[in-house]
């Protein structure tokens, strides 16, 4: 159902959400709550909490021009059916962005855990806002508390969503903490970069804790607020080393250190320490 401050309220079945023209696009979703932290030592503890599919459905602008959305009709909120009403506000310049009315996962229809029978998907955004299980959307003239929206406000409401976006981030995914290197010589380097302001235009990383950075390579072309693989070669001697990596998007947004965050979600640089017994640690710890 779209409903609300529309000229016309609908109600769509399935099957006519399916007739209207679909897209089919790459975006990864990932939860506030990932990020480096010190007291989390392997990668799937501090960057487990994000996945990338594509995603097929129609874009909820097509069916917000289809009901006509008022001039005071400038934040949507969208909700699902559990039984906390899992809802959030989102500003009307993202619905009428690139949000996605999904029915599909990776061609497929989405399986219940996946929200199964739609779901919306917020590229770029956290994923608390990808609502599942999705059940009406109404157009409305400011930001509403809703139950998902409590705890995630941070500035002013008229600004509030603009916060929930993903900063540029990338993470070392091999070697990683627990994953241990079996002595000195040549190794391929790998990790993912992504953000939700668009394209990653470019992988860096260091193996001296930050005091030298080399340029990674992408392994396949990099798509818009979607996960992103790079690789880099390096023979290690056998000294203790410190590895990062950093990204930067096509808006020249450059990843934080965890001293130069400002707040919001935690896109800091995590560091990963490679002792001379070949042991990888966090090296937030």
């Amino acid at each position: 159902m779209i409903h609300g401050l529309v000229d016309r309220e609908l109600i769509f079945t399935m099957d006519e959400l399916k007739r209207f023209p679909s897209v089919t696009r790459l975006h990864f979703i990932e939860c506030a709550g990932n990020g480096s932290s010190p007291r989390r030592g392997r990668l799937i503890e501090s960057h487990g909490m994000t996945s990338c599919a594509e995603w097929t459905g129609v874009l909820l602008s097509t069916l917000l021009e289809e009901a006509g959305v008022q001039a005071d009709g400038t934040w949507i909120v969208a909700e699902g059916v559990e039984e906390v009403k899992g809802a959030s506000s989102l500003p009307m310049a993202k619905a009428m962005d690139d949000i996605i009315v999904a029915y599909a996962m990776n061609g497929e229809p989405l399986r219940p855990q996946q929200g199964f029978p739609l779901r919306i998907v917020v590229p770029g955004f956290e994923g608390i806002l990808h609502v599942k299980w999705l059940r009406r959307i109404k157009v409305v003239d400011r930001f509403y508390m809703t139950y998902n929206d409590y705890g995630h406000l941070r500035q002013d409401p008229d600004q509030a969503a603009l916060s929930y976006q993903v900063g540029p981030k990338s993470v070392i995914t091999w070697p990683s903490g627990g994953l241990d290197l079996p002595g000195a010589g040549f190794y391929e380097v790998r990790g993912l970069a992504w953000s939700g302001g668009g394209v990653v235009s470019r992988v860096e990383v260091s193996t001296d804790g930050g005091e030298n950075w080399m340029d990674a390579d992408f392994r396949g072309t990099p798509q818009r607020m979607a996960h992103t693989a790079f690789s880099f070669n390096w023979t290690w001697d056998g000294s203790e080393a410190m590895l990062m990596s950093r990204c930067t998007d096509e808006l020249g947004q450059v990843q934080p250190t965890r001293a130069q965050r400002e707040g919001g979600l935690d896109n800091s640089i995590q560091p990963w320490r490679v002792q001379s017994n070949g042991s990888v640690t966090n090296g937030l710890a």
